[in-house]
């Protein structure tokens, strides 16, 4: 098996789920006692949340390298950084590393062509929803249509992820916001929506709606069993 690196800690809330979800796959896969090679660094999200707001990075960037660096070190054979929004310097971590990273939105792309859609919308941090490194991705590297609810919609999501989801909260009435903002997406022509914050599938899935919820994370932790197995 190979080993799989972990970039994580953003939050650490989804990247415990991605452990859990990559260790059951392989042991779906092979049986008995076995489990996922992984080396993984997490970071103190703090000050990542910080920079984030602050437009930094730059600062980012050099943070998450040095992570990156270390996880390689470590031994990895393949990196996933574990979360959506800090795809946006994925370019420089990319460069900056000798092993592959595995990229969520094209983990998600190539789940989207095999189910058949074409229009799709997209949740997740005002990060991920307003600026072009994931939806552009999407559009260029999979010929996709791609969604965002309106601004006021787009500023409750964001203000959920970090007030809420990213601490551990579930909060039932922010449940039912992001519910009808899903159904909204849907009625507006959405065939599918992606949960494209790692932290999204701890507050609504797939049972709750009829509509397709595409969960990034576990779309993402199995590329990695994939990987792993390869």
């Amino acid at each position: 098996m190979k080993t799989i690196g972990l970039l994580g800690g953003m939050s650490w809330e989804s990247t415990q789920h991605y452990y859990r979800l990559i260790n059951q796959g392989v042991k779906q896969q092979l049986g008995g006692l076995h489990s996922a090679p992984i080396a993984m660094f997490s970071v103190d999200f703090a000050p990542i949340e910080t920079l984030q707001h602050l437009g930094d990075w730059d600062s980012l960037a050099r943070i998450l390298i040095d992570a990156a660096r270390r996880v390689q070190a470590a031994g990895a054979d393949g990196l996933m950084i574990c979360t959506n929004t800090m795809h946006k310097l994925a370019p420089q971590i990319e460069a900056a590393i000798d092993i592959p990273l595995l990229h969520i939105a094209d983990a998600t792309g190539k789940h989207i062509q095999q189910l058949g859609y074409q229009q799709v919308a997209l949740l997740g941090t005002a990060f991920t929803m307003e600026h072009a490194f994931y939806k552009q991705r999407l559009v260029d590297n999979f010929g996709l249509s791609v969604m965002v609810p309106d601004t006021l919609k787009r500023a409750l999501v964001h203000k959920v992820i970090y007030d809420e989801l990213c601490q551990g909260q579930i909060n039932p009435k922010s449940k039912q916001q992001y519910l009808q903002i899903i159904d909204q997406l849907a009625a507006d022509g959405a065939e599918a929506v992606i949960l494209g914050c790692t932290e999204i599938g701890l507050l609504v899935q797939q049972q709750d709606r009829s509509t397709p919820l595409l969960d990034t994370t576990a779309i993402h932790a199995a590329s990695a069993v994939d990987f792993i197995l390869s």
